[in-house]
């Protein structure tokens, strides 16, 4: 910190630490700046990663770190707070005042979820409160899920799960999320619906064990799944000018978003993002592969940038001779005359 690299990452987690590995690899001083609270931290287990499958999403951070810190980059444990453009560069600032000078920055530092407000769903998150069937299904199959119709997507998730168990039930909870259309896919699913809101879960020995309704009523449930609304973690990129762009689903916002490109540039030229902080549906392979993308992209825009710089460095000392020599023959021609 305090110091100046090619490129400053914001968010250490498979985007981030790929980009970081790529850029290493290229010879560029490369700084990971990590807020340590990645979105998946509480699963046990992440799945879905060729070759790392059943890994703790921890240790695939220990792991990326280290290889990182192999070719040469630096990865720091710091929250940022601001980012502000100096000259052709900009300084990032962290939480507790450091800065670090970098030509280019990467954002990878992917989304918060926001979580129903029921008793028990935020203790049980990420072990047996789900919500992405690709991430954690197999490991549920055959089992009692229940499905919270907290968003616009409850149709959509129970056909998934329904292809893992056929123990399947959505708990309406708000009235107004089960539309006729739902119903309908619902019921050619044999997916039956609990009418009445959720007071909470039913807990016992530290295992999930059931569902209760305000009624008192209490269905016994393996696992519940829920969809939070997913925001992007960019609040720091303020004094930039760069916000966040809201996702609809059946006209509600499901999840915020960093815009980019498909390369990963943002609309302030030396700034990219890659990963879920651009593309929430993203798992960890395509956001790992986001951040080789993006890390590709700042590389040749570096390469590009020093090519051009010496370019015009070239004309400009070529101009300036030319300008010379033609004031020694003009010099020349005076005297002659």
């Amino acid at each position: 910190m305090n110091s100046s690299f090619d490129v400053v990452i914001i968010g250490g987690g498979p985007a981030g630490l790929s980009a970081a590995t790529a850029l290493a690899r290229f010879r560029r001083t490369v700084l990971v700046l990590d807020g340590g609270a990645p979105r998946n931290a509480p699963a046990g287990h992440l799945h879905n990663f060729l070759s790392r499958d059943n890994t703790s999403p921890l240790e695939l951070v220990a792991l990326g770190r280290k290889e990182v810190e192999s070719f040469g980059g630096t990865v720091e444990s710091a929250e940022v707070s601001g980012i502000r453009r100096v000259g052709d560069a900009f300084e990032v600032t962290t939480a507790d005042g450091r800065v670090a000078r970098a030509r280019r920055v990467l954002v990878t530092t992917g989304l918060q979820d926001r979580l129903p407000d029921i008793p028990g769903v935020a203790e049980r998150w990420g072990r047996d409160v789900l919500h992405c069937p690709y991430c954690h299904g197999y490991e549920v199959r055959d089992q009692a899920v229940g499905i919270l119709a907290v968003g616009p997507l409850a149709g959509h998730a129970a056909g998934l799960w329904r292809q893992l168990t056929d123990r399947v039930t959505v708990f309406r909870h708000d009235d107004e999320e089960l539309d006729p259309e739902t119903a309908e896919r619902l019921e050619v699913l044999g997916v039956p619906v609990v009418d009445g809101r959720v007071a909470g879960l039913v807990v016992e020995d530290d295992r999930l064990t059931g569902i209760r309704l305000e009624s008192g009523e209490v269905r016994p449930v393996d696992a519940v799944v829920v969809s939070p609304r997913a925001g992007a973690r960019a609040g720091f990129l303020g004094d930039l000018g760069l916000g966040t762009v809201e996702i609809e689903m059946m006209g509600r916002v499901v999840a915020t978003r960093l815009d980019a490109d498909p390369l990963g540039r943002t609309a302030v030229p030396g700034v990219w993002a890659a990963g879920s902080v651009v593309e929430p549906m993203a798992q960890l392979m395509a956001s790992a592969a986001s951040g080789l993308m993006a890390g590709a992209q700042i590389n040749a825009d570096l390469v590009e940038t020093r090519i051009q710089e010496r370019l015009a460095a070239l004309r400009a000392a070529s101009q300036s001779l030319t300008r010379a020599t033609a004031s020694l023959n003009a010099a020349g021609s005076s005297r002659l005359g």
